[in-house]
C-alpha cells in the first residue's frame, strides 16, 4: 500500500519573513498525529497573486487521494475566504486532506468539525462577495455624482449589464463563480460570457 505523501506549503509575501519558527511548528504538529516524513514547499510571493499563479496549485495537482497538505494557517493558503474555498474544494475532490497548524484543524476530514468548518466557510464566502458587491456599488455611485459617464456609449451591441462592468470585474477578481454572477444579475451564463468576451474581460 502506498504510504500517503505530506506536503508542508509555506508562503511569505517579502524575502525578510523568515519560515524556521513555521517548519517547526509544522513538524511538532505533524508529529503529534504520526503523519511521517514531511516535504517542505517554500515560496516569497505576494499573496495578491492568484493561487493558481502560485505554487499550492501545483501541489493540489501532482498530490492524490490520500496525500496531506500541512499550512501554517489558512491566511497562508488563499488572499480571502473565497479563494480558500475554491482550494478547499479542489483538494476535497481530490481526496486531499489539508491541515491548519494554527488553527488546529483538518479541513477536508468527513469528521463533523470539518463538515462545519466548511459550512462556515462557505458562509463567511457569501458574506464577503456581498461585502464587495456593495463597496463597488457605493464607488460607482460616488463616482457618478462627480459626473464620471459608467458603461459603455450606447448603440449597436449594448447589454444590460454595460452599468455593472466594474462590479462584475471585482466579483471576478475576487474569486466569485460566473454561474453565481449571472444569478445575481439576472442573466443567462452564455450572455454573461458573451458580455466578458466583447469587454476583452479575462475569462
Amino acid at each position: 500500500m502506498k504510504s500517503s505523501k505530506v506536503i508542508s506549503y509555506l508562503r511569505v509575501s517579502t524575502e525578510d519573513q523568515n519560515t524556521e519558527k513555521n517548519k517547526a511548528d509544522v513538524l511538532a504538529f505533524c508529529n503529534s498525529r504520526n503523519f511521517g516524513q514531511v516535504q517542505f514547499v517554500e515560496e516569497t510571493i505576494s499573496g495578491l497573486k492568484n493561487w493558481k499563479e502560485r505554487l499550492i496549485f501545483k501541489i493540489i495537482t501532482d498530490l492524490q487521494s490520500g496525500d496531506k497538505i500541512v499550512c501554517p494557517e489558512l491566511s497562508r493558503l488563499g488572499r480571502s475566504t473565497l479563494e480558500v474555498l475554491e482550494i478547499l474544494k479542489t483538494a476535497k475532490d481530490k481526496g486531499i486532506s489539508i491541515y491548519s497548524v494554527k488553527e488546529n484543524l483538518e479541513l477536508n476530514g468527513n469528521d463533523m468539525q470539518s463538515k462545519i468548518m466548511s459550512t462556515m466557510l462557505a458562509l463567511f464566502a457569501e458574506l464577503e462577495r456581498t461585502f464587495i458587491s456593495l463597496r463597488t456599488k457605493e464607488a460607482l455611485k460616488a463616482r457618478k455624482a462627480q459626473g464620471v459617464r459608467l458603461g459603455r456609449p450606447t448603440g449597436k451591441g449594448k447589454s444590460k449589464l454595460d452599468c455593472h462592468k466594474e462590479e462584475i470585474q471585482a466579483l471576478l477578481n475576487n474569486g466569485s463563480k460566473k454561474t453565481w454572477i449571472a444569478r445575481k444579475y439576472e442573466t443567462t451564463l452564455p450572455n454573461l460570457y458573451n458580455f466578458l468576451h466583447q469587454n476583452e474581460i479575462q475569462i
